[in-house]
């Protein structure tokens, strides 16, 4: 049990075939309650049933905190505004891996360690040839990391700290490496090698978008946005993705074998390809002529097949606090880079009438973090199969984190959920000729 927790003197009763049972309330640093009922089953036979876990705490973390309906999110106690403002993404990895913001002995370390292993094995870097052309990056980043395990089996079952910390460094240096160096296999460019002279964010943007045959111009004003999206996606407590990395890490796997999994679970379209759906709703708009006004009349109508992408959220039921800082950071970057695209156009449009819209504004439809991200990247140039990629590098820290959290809390009890069974009933199997 987390020490941060308590177990109150309140107590939940609930009667199951005339047998009362008490089940304690623990309550959180930020005064959230929960009923534990790890016990039960083992009282009453009877388990809950909760699709889609929606109402069921699965841990209890120390990393980050949302309240939803206030449009808070902080990562360890600092409130996602100021780190996204005062930060960096290799500071805020080390604030949520290890539970405090670096010193500057710790952040050079931590830093230097970053640029030291940045370079693939350069046996890995063949395996870039055997991926076909038309790849998905994500498939290839899931891959990938699963095949590091392979060159540093050290790891897999190591309960050494520094064989774990080093892992950890690893991961958060070649990810981008892996990442760039998709992009590049997928429209056929020589891979461009880490620059060790350079910072993390700088570092990959020239991966990405450097040729041999010119100098590529590294503007510090986009390497600080960058870094400000990959914060702002570093965790968002137990979604889809971090919690399947906390399953797979309940195993005993190796921890590239559970970022694996989290890439793959973040690569589903109801997770972390809502930013990829927002620019395909743009292109539709933009395709059929039918303007943004008109498309969001067709949202108020419900007529079918008119879905509004990236507006409102599942947990916040307010402002995302996240779309809020990456508005400023859209505006700035539209307006230095002075791109013309219709898509952007639209997206402006789509989002001025929206926000004066009673329709969307009562129902607390606002832009989200997805909608924002998604015309940012296509802004830098970043194609949209890379949108989810993007997410990936930022939401790794998260993962690790979680990753280390459960590893050090020393509970070695492997995630298995109950179902309720509603299959046929006992059947008598028959023979083949007389089915």
């Amino acid at each position: 049990m987390n020490v941060n927790s308590t177990v109150t003197n309140q107590v939940a009763s609930l009667e199951v075939d005339g047998k009362k049972i008490h089940l304690p309330i623990i309550e959180g640093t930020e005064k959230e309650r929960a009923m534990d009922i790890s016990e039960l089953r083992k009282e009453t036979g009877v388990i809950t049933l909760d699709s889609g876990f929606v109402n069921t705490g699965s841990c209890q973390s120390a990393i980050t905190f949302i309240d939803g309906e206030k449009g808070i999110l902080r990562y360890r106690g600092y409130n996602i505004e100021e780190l996204a403002e005062k930060s960096t993404f290799v500071e805020v990895s080390y604030l949520l891996i290890y539970g405090k913001l670096p010193n500057k002995k710790e952040l050079e370390a931590f830093s230097t360690g970053l640029t030291r292993h940045s370079l693939l094995h350069e046996d890995l870097s063949h395996f870039f040839a055997g991926f076909p052309s038309k790849a998905h990056p994500m498939a290839i980043l899931s891959a990938m990391t699963t095949c590091l395990s392979t060159f540093y089996p050290e790891s897999i079952e190591s309960n050494c700290d520094d064989q774990v910390n080093l892992d950890i460094i690893r991961i958060l240096s070649k990810l981008r490496t892996i990442a760039a160096f998709s992009y590049k296999k997928s429209i056929g460019q020589p891979l461009i090698y880490p620059e060790n002279s350079l910072s993390y964010c700088a570092n990959f943007l020239n991966m990405m978008f450097a040729v041999p045959s010119e100098p590529y111009e590294i503007d510090p004003e986009i390497v600080k946005i960058v870094n400000q999206l990959l914060i702002l996606h570093a965790d968002h407590e137990q979604n889809c993705s971090t919690s399947t990395v906390r399953t797979v890490q309940s195993s005993g796997a190796s921890v590239y074998a559970a970022i694996s999994a989290g890439i793959a679970a973040l690569w589903g379209p109801l997770h972390g390809g809502a930013n990829q759906a927002v620019l395909e709703m743009l292109e539709e708009i933009h395709q059929s002529g039918r303007g943004y006004k008109q498309f969001l009349e067709d949202v108020k109508n419900k007529k079918e097949g008119i879905r509004l992408m990236g507006f409102g959220h599942r947990v916040y039921k307010n402002f995302d606090p996240r779309a809020q800082i990456l508005k400023k950071s859209c505006e700035t970057v539209l307006s230095k880079l002075g791109v013309s695209d219709p898509l952007l156009d639209i997206a402006k449009g789509l989002e001025e009438e929206a926000l004066k819209d009673t329709y969307f504004v009562d129902r607390k439809l606002y832009p989200n973090v997805d909608f924002y991200s998604g015309i940012i990247y296509k802004a830098l140039g970043i194609p949209v199969d890379m949108f989810t990629v993007m997410f990936s590098l930022g939401r790794v820290p998260g993962w690790l984190a979680h990753w280390k959290e459960q590893r050090d809390s020393g509970v070695k009890k492997i995630f298995r959920p109950r179902q309720v069974y509603t299959g046929p009933n006992e059947l008598q199997y028959q023979s083949i000729e007389s089915r």
